[in-house]
């Protein structure tokens, strides 16, 4: 038979055999989605839309370059302000709950019994588990963020790095489509090679998304491709209407 020690190695040797492979930079990914995902296209849309408008190569770079500054800068004020919302929040109710558990220890001990119901835990196999909690408030009041709120502790620094990567994400995508018009002269030239480097680029970042968000790639290759070319599209018809 084997002995405690022997399963104790065979544990261990699973363990060092099966490494999950976990991509665990969500909240950056999606920073980077976000700024790049726009930064294609709305300097994209913007250069068609002028281009239609038969607007000089130079006047299109201008503008693009100007879309680009302001768009990057109102990007990540955008997600700073989220992640700085998200904190505040979170703060508030770790305040909310903490003096929930000096003021009613009783009734958050129950929620805490509750809770580990939910999980298949019996009343009685419970009550350790509250007991153990009640020695250590610090431990008792994440359970309770945790468990009861769903609530993680966000990163402090989650508000500046959430800001400064969709700003550079967003700079980095919206350069692709305005790259032509610093060489061609002609805007007509110009924006059919803005149309092809663009839409490349987009095929490109739509798989690389669905690669690591775990979409199939190929579809939203495509699908972030389509949304590029009808915005650019619209913009480029709407220019020539109102011409």
């Amino acid at each position: 038979m084997a002995t405690m020690a022997d399963r104790e190695k065979e544990q261990t040797l699973l363990l060092n055999q099966h490494k999950e492979k976990h991509f665990t930079s969500g909240e950056v990914v999606r920073d980077i989605i976000i700024g790049v995902s726009d930064g294609l296209t709305v300097p994209f849309a913007l250069a068609a839309g002028l281009s239609g408008a038969n607007a000089p190569s130079s006047i299109i770079l201008t503008a693009g370059i100007a879309e680009v500054a302001a768009g990057a800068i109102s990007m990540g004020l955008g997600g700073y302000l989220a992640a700085k919302s998200e904190a505040d929040h979170y703060a508030k109710e770790l305040k909310r709950e903490e003096n929930e558990i000096i003021a009613v220890p009783d009734e958050e001990a129950a929620e805490v019994a509750e809770i580990l119901s939910k999980y298949g835990i019996e009343p009685h196999e419970c009550t350790p588990v509250v007991n153990a909690l009640r020695k250590k408030p610090q431990a008792w009041l994440e359970f309770m963020m945790r468990f009861e709120l769903g609530l993680e502790k966000p990163d402090p620094r989650r508000a500046l790095e959430s800001a400064f990567t969709i700003a550079i994400a967003y700079i980095i995508g919206g350069i692709v489509p305005l790259f032509p018009y610093m060489f061609i002269p002609e805007a007509g030239k110009a924006v059919v090679a803005s149309v092809v480097v663009t839409i490349i680029a987009l095929l490109i970042f739509g798989y690389t998304k669905g690669y690591f968000t775990g979409n199939k790639p190929f579809r939203s290759a495509f699908q972030t491709a389509l949304i590029g070319v009808i915005a650019s599209a619209a913009a480029f018809g709407m220019a020539k209407l109102v011409q």
